[in-house]
């Protein structure tokens, strides 16, 4: 858990609420936290995912894990205690674009079960829809889109998930998707079945 360093300050509430925002975009402001192993899909769902809800008229955002890593967090490396301070940040960014009433996905591979539990306990019951993107390790090595896999079998990236670094599957995740078994589409499809039953967007929608 991150220390507050910085005293004197002061929580100021906002004139405009949460709610306001959310009635003037017809959705609710949520976290959808891609999850899964390098090559799993994750960035490909996130995004289709996205253009889906676009095209119904929803405020949308996504945050990639790379994109992410050269901005805001590209003073962290892929330590155990970077890679635990990386999801820190996301899920406090995210916790904002919720706020802010948009439907907010995140595509990091987060292989930490606390990570993942430390970034849904920002979020409001109902808030957090975390999404399993199921690809076993062999098949995500077929794919090795980024030649990612083949340097950590040469010992060329040290600490990489799946190889030699751990990755700890969600015991109990909102959505779990097998990117092996089916289509982008499909697995998309599966993910905004959920937001509309559990009524983060509207059914008409």
């Amino acid at each position: 858990m991150a220390q507050q360093k910085a005293t004197n300050i002061t929580w100021h509430e906002a004139a405009v609420t949460a709610e306001d925002r959310e009635r003037l975009l017809n959705q609710k402001g949520c976290v959808i936290w891609f999850t899964g192993l390098s090559g799993s899909g994750k960035s490909t769902l996130a995004n289709a995912v996205e253009q889906v809800l676009h095209q119904q008229n929803h405020h949308t955002y996504v945050l990639d894990g790379d994109n992410v890593r050269h901005g805001l967090n590209k003073n962290l490396g892929f330590s155990p205690e970077d890679r635990e301070e990386n999801i820190r940040r996301i899920g406090e960014v995210a916790k904002l674009f919720a706020d802010a009433g948009t439907i907010v996905m995140t595509a990091f591979i987060s292989p930490y079960h606390a990570d993942r539990d430390q970034a849904r306990e920002l979020m409001a019951e109902g808030r957090f829809v975390e999404v399993f993107v199921d690809c076993s390790l062999e098949v995500c090595e077929e794919r090795d889109t980024k030649g990612l896999y083949k340097k950590a079998r040469a010992g060329e990236i040290k600490e990489f998930t799946g190889i030699s670094a751990p990755y700890e599957p969600p015991l109990d995740p909102e959505v779990t998707v097998n990117t092996v078994e089916f289509s982008v589409e499909e697995c998309a499809q599966a993910v905004i079945a959920f937001l509309v039953k559990v009524g983060l967007v509207p059914a008409d929608s």
